[in-house]
């Protein structure tokens, strides 16, 4: 299979380029960001091909530099290019969803530079969250959830953050997955962010079911700044359609003060780095996240 990794030391990153980029405290850029599993093939067409899409998602992450990052459809073999593309500084946090910590993952990546992870993990969306693999939802493959509680260096205010992504399938692996979400942010009592690929739109009953109580807000209204047009995310390699359907989503808690928010309709050299579209957002914790 051809080295995916091969030709990056040519892409050429400038930071002008970027739709948000690195953010001063007391801000944080939060994003997420289905890459799409890495896969090869004749058969497969030429934009969906990992070798043809791995130097524009390192080129994405390498010019945004999100201060935390959820990826899902991550397979082992392209860490270490997610790692190369955010740098030294930053650490990643979560495991394949299979019994063995192998298969596609759901991780975090943080800044260490600017938070300091206290508590973390990763947790099936099952009945028996603790055991690696499970299932039982009506989900054939495993889904999982991982979430880390971190300090702000500069800031000194506690943060949760959730990273998912739901079933493709099952409209009640989904409904059930986000009933464990909203209560897992609920029972941990801090300003929160969820990340993730839900496979759901906005008038879907997963979206509702995570927005009812006021646990978690969507972060699109509720931003200050809108950056970008709001696309739909899952655009399949093609120019996205204003107002189209969002399966990304980035959703806050109260806690939270939206700044600016975006969905990611760049190529960078000149190729979509994915079927699905970043969505991005400034985020800001409020004096109460305070350790």
């Amino acid at each position: 299979m051809p080295d995916a990794a091969a030709g990056l030391g040519r892409v050429t990153v400038v930071a002008d380029d970027a739709l948000i980029g690195p953010v001063d405290a007391p801000d944080l850029h939060v994003m997420t960001f289905n890459v799409r599993r890495a896969v090869e093939g004749r058969l497969r067409p030429h934009a969906d091909r990992w070798s043809t899409r791995a130097p524009a998602v390192h080129a994405l992450l390498a010019t945004e530099r999100p201060t935390i990052l959820g990826l899902q459809e991550v397979r082992p073999r392209v860490v270490p290019l997610l790692r190369g593309a955010l740098g030294d500084g930053y650490r990643m946090l979560g495991r394949g969803r299979r019994r063995d910590g192998g298969g596609e993952g759901t991780p975090l990546f943080f800044d260490e530079r600017r938070l300091q992870l206290r508590d973390g993990g990763q947790r099936a969306l099952s009945d028996e969250p603790m055991r690696a693999g499970s299932t039982g939802w009506g989900n054939v493959l495993p889904r999982t959830l991982v979430w880390a509680e971190f300090v702000d260096r500069t800031t000194g205010r506690r943060l949760l953050a959730v990273n998912t992504h739901l079933d493709h399938l099952s409209a009640r692996s989904r409904l059930r997955s986000a009933d464990a979400i909203r209560r897992f942010v609920a029972e941990r009592a801090l300003p929160a962010v969820v990340l993730g690929d839900l496979n759901a739109g906005d008038a879907s009953t997963t979206v509702r079911r995570l927005l009812e109580s006021g646990v978690l807000a969507d972060a699109w209204p509720a931003a200050a700044l809108r950056r970008s047009a709001r696309w739909g995310t899952y655009a399949g390699y093609r120019p996205p359609r204003d107002g189209g359907r969002r399966l990304d989503w980035v959703l806050v808690t109260p806690g939270i003060d939206v700044r600016a928010v975006a969905v990611n309709d760049r190529r960078p050299v000149g190729r979509w780095p994915s079927d699905h579209l970043p969505v991005q957002a400034v985020v800001r914790v409020s004096e109460k996240g305070r350790a």
